[in-house]
């Protein structure tokens, strides 16, 4: 199975000159991987400007959880799909922060599931306890997000580990020019940590799909990922890809990441 290697652009960049630009250096190592599938995901209004390649494919950042009607300023999944997304980002912590409740972000998925998107679902803590008491909140995350999802659309469904005590954002990223880039954390993850958490989402998808749906979701890390520390979460945590977000707007560094993450595909 390949590694995928996600970007969250994000709110970047300000016009399509700069997205074509970015997208098109991502394309040229992408082309060339093996066992590695790079997913692109744009602000929407920059998804038609974007051509999917060899190994590249696009997602959208949300959708809303309405099918079509009088709702101004939402997107739909079938508009996304159309303008050329195969996947969407469901319940990333910045949508959450903004009030996206589990029950919101079900709705979502069920309608990304009947439209034929595959689903990346982030979950993942704010803080965490010596108790361990926050897995409580992990595991609420996925049974809510999961409920009326049938065994079926499993198939579509990758999870990506998000713990957001790890994440910080500063100053607007750019993909090119002065200033800051991204965000810087906190503190930490570690790959082994990451190990278990993905041990804990699989079991928890065990319970509710059997363990052979469980084993075959991919499963990715996504704290403040950088090339520095994307090897270890690949090897040692044994992570399915990585969910990348201020690195993914500079294309060297995120194509590093790809490079790394298919020369290391057999772990």
């Amino acid at each position: 199975m390949k590694k995928l290697i996600v970007a969250n652009w994000k709110m970047n960049p300000d016009t399509p000159r700069e997205a074509r630009g970015l997208f098109s250096k991502v394309k040229l190592v992408a082309g060339h991987l093996r066992q590695t599938q790079a997913i692109i995901c744009p602000p929407a209004i920059f998804l038609s400007f974007l051509k999917p390649g060899k190994n590249l494919a696009l997602g959208g950042q949300d959708i809303s959880e309405m099918e079509r009607g009088a709702f101004t300023g939402s997107i739909s999944a079938a508009q996304i799909k159309y303008a050329g997304a195969a996947y969407v980002i469901l319940g990333h912590s910045e949508r959450r922060r903004q009030g996206e409740s589990d029950e919101l972000i079900n709705q979502k998925m069920r309608l990304a599931f009947k439209t034929g998107l595959r689903v990346i679902l982030c979950v993942g803590e704010t803080t965490r306890d010596e108790r361990g008491d926050y897995l409580k909140v992990l595991r609420a995350m996925l049974e809510r997000g999961l409920e009326r999802i049938v065994r079926a659309e499993i198939k579509s469904l990758i999870v990506a580990y998000e713990p957001v005590w790890a994440i910080t954002a500063t100053a607007p990223a750019r993909p090119s020019g002065g200033g800051q880039v991204g965000s810087e954390a906190k503190a930490a993850d570690t790959p082994e940590s990451f190990l278990e958490h993905a041990l804990f989402i699989r079991k928890i998808l065990a319970t509710r799909f059997g363990q052979s749906v469980a084993l075959a979701v991919q499963v990715l890390y996504g704290g403040s990922v950088s090339p520095e520390n994307a090897r270890d979460f690949l090897e040692r945590g044994e992570a399915s890809g990585l969910l990348i977000g201020h690195e993914s707007l500079r294309a060297d560094h995120f194509n590093q990441i790809l490079r790394l993450a298919d020369n290391n595909h057999q772990v």
